[in-house]
């Protein structure tokens, strides 16, 4: 219940936002700004829709692709060091931004992992994604530095599952 409520609240915090922004634009820049606003913002949805849709599908045919129980003992409480290393593996070779990444998040929570997991996940994801590392910085910063920048922070994701999971937080995944 306390997550639906959330829910909505952003949306209505979202939603008074965008009309607030939506009508200083007709008032400061005039209506042909406040149309052209419109037309980028669908332009973007045009572009994230389907990327979202493709993300979820994924995410969702992943979960009944495994058999039922293996990301728990893949990546639940009980794998430690080994799950925490595979989550992290699986968060550099996740490619695309968080709209394709965060689906297969929910999917990683729903299946069973643990918090620690699922925090080695997103700061691999976040710190080390591959496809990042090959298309930006290799071609702007380097090899020597990219390379330098991706073994230091490979660590990192690692420590943070760890400490994610001897955090005395009470927050456990919701249940679906």
């Amino acid at each position: 219940m306390r997550r639906l409520l959330a829910r909505h609240a952003t949306f209505a915090v979202m939603s008074c936002l965008t009309l607030a922004a939506a009508v200083a634009v007709a008032l400061l820049k005039g209506e042909a700004a406040l149309r052209r606003a419109l037309s980028g913002a669908l332009d973007l949805a045009a572009f994230i829709f389907p990327v979202l849709g493709a993300g979820l599908l994924l995410a969702a045919t992943m979960r009944q692709l495994l058999p039922e129980g293996a990301l728990s003992r893949w990546l639940g409480a009980e794998s430690g060091l080994r799950g925490l290393l595979l989550a992290s593996l699986a968060g550099i070779v996740t490619p695309g931004g968080p709209i394709a990444a965060f689906p297969l998040v929910l999917v990683l929570l729903r299946a069973g992992a643990d918090r620690g997991a699922v925090v080695a996940f997103i700061l691999s994801w976040a710190l080390n994604g591959f496809q990042r590392i090959l298309i930006w910085e290799i071609p702007l910063l380097g090899l020597e530095f990219s390379a330098l920048r991706f073994l230091a922070c490979l660590p990192l994701a690692v420590a943070g599952g760890l400490i994610a999971r001897r955090m005395p937080a009470s927050w456990q995944p919701e249940a679906r």
